[in-house]
């Protein structure tokens, strides 16, 4: 038998053999879980930490874990909706003590403090850890303190450790990217709308990009999720703020968050926040709904007003996920209100980040057409990140 033959049948045998199935990776394992690695970073230093009720290590939060391991936790820095997570969009939360271990916690929403924050930094803290569950979206404010603390140790020589976590919408990147004419309070960094990206390399972005004020570097570490990817589909052990309470909400924010610059209700007050969108003169829908003062949502728009709409928690996560930034719900609520530009607020442009989008729907444009508008930008930041990134596809 030749040598040509014996191969043909070695390759016919091989290919009837089952496949094997990839090895698993494991259970995702956090940042913070890997003790080990951190641990030494903080010993014997003054420990700041920018955190809220997500920086769970297991069922300790993580300032508890540190404070019994005898760290040196010199405060807590909370971000929006406080160190608890409990508090609205955007309210001002006043600083105070942590009562379980006495760690003094500085709101950074709340009213202007008598210190200013990086000299209240400098005189307190030696180090600044990192610990907080984003979503991934350039209008969630999480990385927008993140970078405002990043600047501030950049300009003292204090290190900066990010324990990563994974990102739920970080399969996917989608929208505009941001026209800095617009950068605010909901948007501060030329990223996309959905970056894709975790904290930790979002962070390596900030300073590889030369994007922190006077193009100053951070002394930074990443201690990167273990057994984690970018198609890994993260569910999430505790909802990072009160309006986002389910996968559903979260998967469908990036594409419902628009109607926070509209007339409509999003559901704010309602056992659906982020689910539902409609407004009392709203024509057609599948749902009626009423806005009412609750946690998380003390004074939500339209509260008190019966809402005609369209209620979108029936659908799969499978199917939102498979749409990634979708219009049609802002597209289809703009038609059925027919008040032309009084649909919209200037907070908009802002959530948005681009001027061309109020354009193109007023001007009757389908949402496949507007998307195809940012295709480019897409494409682009794509390249620009991927040095930066930690986790492979």
């Amino acid at each position: 038998m030749t040598k040509i033959r014996l191969l043909f049948f070695w390759c016919a045998f091989v290919a009837l053999l089952p496949i094997r199935a990839s090895r698993p990776l494991g259970p995702v394992v956090c940042g913070d879980e890997q003790t080990e690695r951190y641990f030494p970073l903080l010993k014997g230093r003054r420990v700041a930490l920018f955190c809220n009720q997500t920086a769970r290590v297991g069922q300790q939060l993580l300032p508890d874990l540190l404070v019994a391991n005898h760290f040196d936790v010199a405060c807590v820095l909370s971000p929006e909706h406080g160190f608890r997570g409990n508090a609205d969009a955007g309210e001002h939360v006043e600083s105070g003590v942590d009562e379980t271990t006495g760690v003094p916690v500085r709101s950074l929403y709340g009213a202007t403090d008598s210190i200013p924050l990086d000299r209240y930094l400098r005189d307190r803290a030696d180090l600044l850890v990192v610990d907080i569950q984003d979503v991934g979206l350039r209008f969630y404010t999480y990385y927008i303190t993140m970078l405002k603390l990043m600047n501030i140790c950049a300009a003292e020589q204090l290190p900066v450790v990010v324990l990563d976590r994974p990102n739920p919408n970080g399969f996917y990147v989608d929208g505009p990217i941001l026209d800095m004419r617009y950068r605010s309070g909901v948007g501060a960094l030329p990223i996309p709308v959905v970056h894709g990206m975790t904290l930790g390399e979002l962070a390596q972005m900030i300073n590889g990009e030369g994007w922190l004020d006077r193009q100053r570097r951070c002394r930074l570490t990443v201690i990167p999720c273990q057994n984690y990817t970018h198609s890994t589909r993260w569910q999430l052990p505790v909802a990072p703020s009160p309006n986002l309470p389910t996968m559903k909400a979260v998967y469908l924010y990036p594409s419902m968050c628009y109607f926070e610059g509209t007339v409509i209700s999003l559901g704010r007050g309602t056992d659906k926040p982020f689910l539902l969108y409609g407004h009392p003169r709203m024509k057609g829908g599948n749902c009626i709904f009423t806005p009412r003062s609750r946690p998380g949502a003390k004074h939500p728009p339209l509260m008190g007003q019966e809402c005609r709409g369209v209620d979108l928690s029936k659908m799969s996560d499978a199917e939102i996920c498979s749409k990634g930034l979708d219009l049609s719900y802002l597209i289809d609520a703009y038609r059925r209100m027919g008040i032309g530009d009084r649909f919209f607020t200037p907070f908009f442009e802002k959530l948005i980040g681009v001027d061309y989008v109020r354009k193109m729907i007023e001007g009757g444009k389908e949402a496949d057409e507007i998307k195809a508008m940012w295709k480019k930008d897409v494409e682009r930041f794509k390249r620009q990140r991927q040095p930066y990134l930690l986790y492979k596809p």
